[in-house]
């Protein structure tokens, strides 16, 4: 029986009695015009030139000042006295992560080591298809060096912001992963600093293996990465971007989206049947639009009859605006510059710059002020404050859900009952079934199973991303965003899904390690000697403020369970 939106509909809530924080978010555009985009301006220019500087120097300068910068990690953990210093983390301050969690773990006493010099890309060895880069390095300047080169990342994480050490310490994706994985899985060495100072290089079959496994997701508290070799993949100048508009309700717009990348007939390794890219949109719980992108060469791109569209000018149509035409136009192909569709949704940060500046969209908007957007997203936290940091955590949701492709339909339907949220972002990913059991792993048994999608190597999963305030909000009704979380993150527990770290999360510990595996983690952690040297990625994840004494004695309870296992 198919289920109809009446169905789905959430029960009626009572409204909400208006505080002052929510004129202090209504009005908050005024502070981010005058300050915030100034400012992230000068911040964005000041790492632009940074960039160049780099950019300009020789390969082998930048590897000796890399080595020396190493050397220095190395002095400084060394420094450390394990009995009076706190555990080791970055320098770098909280609100400066691109994350939106109030986690707040350094205000306990701790041990910084000071990474900022970090920034360079070392190498791009175009022979063994490797970009060897450092943690500081984004997406936006590592795509400002390999464009021109028709080379790129495998996978290029959508916002500029987003460097090269979050994404594998936490979670990055693109509508690549359908074929490579997450970030982290196109990786193929770290170099690490371990808890003693002793430096290694980890690959998926040296003696290390275990260390390159158990790195993705652990949020850095196994070591400091301080570079990494990242596959190369050959592209061409132009995206030939499909949009096409489905109707229909939600498990039928998920079809739509499974078909729009996944064979039927199983054969999700042929290139001749699956695109280089694929992206779903859904606008409502009636309406989406489904994109499928494949390179294209600048002579295909400029053959009389094809449209192209630079979506990067600054007074374009936001992105996702774009693409809802299609609902009206019916389906239609453009032709997009490469390096203009992997950030595509860095000027509207996907649809929040809407919440944060109502009318940011607008043409008048976009032509006098579109080239200072987006505002970067840690001057946003650093300029929010406590009241409206706690109000965004309450009434407002920023969630990935990385759940099996065959269950999106059922997911779709739970986030319209229990948040009504859209749009919702949908970007598919492989799982790949590993020689070790990682923290997130595919669905046990699923190679004697094969839903659509799936390879007897891979179990193809899909990202929802859920960013906005939720529909009760918009109505001005009542909502617990705190007890909608944790009802998410009992769904994806018991569906064999994972929540990315970088969110805000209500898990305690025991559903924490429900959610994710933690024997080989716990294995590395113990083996290289992170167990009080770093935070455990649970405490270091968990919401809220932490004392030095919270810290002590997590780390201690932490410090008894490995020594009482290895006696």
């Amino acid at each position: 029986m198919k289920s109809t939106v009446s169905d789905l509909e959430a029960p009626l809530r009572p409204k909400r009695k208006k505080v002052w924080v929510d004129y202090l978010v209504k009005f908050r555009w005024i502070l981010v015009i005058f300050v915030v985009l100034p400012f992230s301006v000068a911040f964005y220019f000041v790492i632009y030139l940074g960039d160049l500087k780099s950019a300009m120097k020789s390969y082998k300068r930048r590897q000796k000042e890399h080595d020396e910068n190493v050397k220095e990690v190395v002095k400084r953990l060394k420094e450390r006295n394990p009995s009076k210093d706190g555990l080791v983390c970055t320098a770098r301050k909280p609100w400066i992560a691109v994350g939106m969690r109030n986690v707040d773990y350094k205000r306990a006493r701790h041990f910084e080591v000071d990474l900022s010099a970090f920034r360079n890309i070392l190498d791009i060895d175009k022979e063994r298809m490797i970009a060897k880069v450092e943690p500081l390095v984004n997406m936006g300047q590592i795509t400002r060096a390999t464009v021109p080169m028709n080379l790129a990342l495998a996978v290029v994480a959508e916002l500029d912001d987003l460097t090269v050490g979050g994404l594998i310490n936490g979670y990055g994706i693109e509508g690549s992963s359908h074929i490579y994985g997450l970030f982290s899985d196109t990786v193929v060495a770290y170099e690490i600093v371990l808890a003693d100072g002793q430096v290694v290089r980890a690959t998926k079959d040296n003696e290390y293996s275990d260390l390159f496994y158990a790195i993705p997701w652990s949020q850095g508290t196994l070591g400091l990465i301080v570079s990494a070799e990242i596959k190369l993949i050959p592209i061409k100048e132009y995206m030939r971007l499909t949009y096409k508009p489905v109707k229909g309700n939600l498990k039928e717009l998920a079809q739509a989206y499974m078909d729009s990348f996944a064979p039927r007939d199983g054969d999700q390794d042929n290139p001749d049947k699956v695109p280089d890219f694929v992206e779903g949109m859904i606008y409502n719980a009636n309406e989406g639009v489904m994109m499928t992108g494949r390179y294209a060469s600048k002579e295909e791109a400029k053959k009389k009859g094809n449209v192209i569209n630079s979506v990067g000018w600054w007074f374009k149509p936001w992105f996702y605006q774009h693409a809802q035409t299609a609902l009206k136009r019916g389906e239609f192909v453009e032709y997009i510059p490469t390096r203009d569709y992997y950030h595509r949704h860095t000027r509207c940060l996907y649809w929040e710059g809407k919440l944060i500046l109502p009318f940011g969209d607008q043409w008048w908007f976009r032509f006098l002020l579109g080239w200072m957007m987006p505002p970067k997203v840690s001057l946003l936290k650093a300029t929010q404050g406590e009241a409206i940091r706690n109000y965004y955590h309450e009434m407002h949701v920023i969630q990935d859900m990385l759940v099996p492709l065959y269950k999106v339909g059922d997911a779709l339907e739970w986030v319209h009952r229990e948040m009504e949220i859209y749009p919702i972002w949908l970007c598919p990913n492989r799982l790949f079934k590993l020689p070790m059991k990682t923290m997130v792993y595919p669905e046990p048994g699923f190679e004697h199973q094969l839903h659509q999608g799936d390879t007897p190597y891979a179990q193809m999963y899909t990202d929802i991303g859920v960013y906005y305030a939720p529909g009760p909000i918009l109505r001005g009704e009542v909502f617990d965003g705190a007890e909608a979380v944790r009802k998410l993150e009992n769904w994806l527990i018991e569906n064999h899904s994972f929540q990315p770290q970088y969110a805000v999360s209500e898990l305690n510990e025991k559903n924490f390690w429900r959610m994710f595996d933690a024997g080989l983690y716990e294995s590395c952690r113990r083996r290289y000697g992170a167990v009080g040297t770093f935070m455990s990625v649970y405490y270091k994840s968990k919401k809220g403020r932490k004392t030095e004494k919270e810290v002590q004695e997590a780390e201690q309870a932490h410090l008894e369970a490995a020594y009482a296992e290895s006696d």
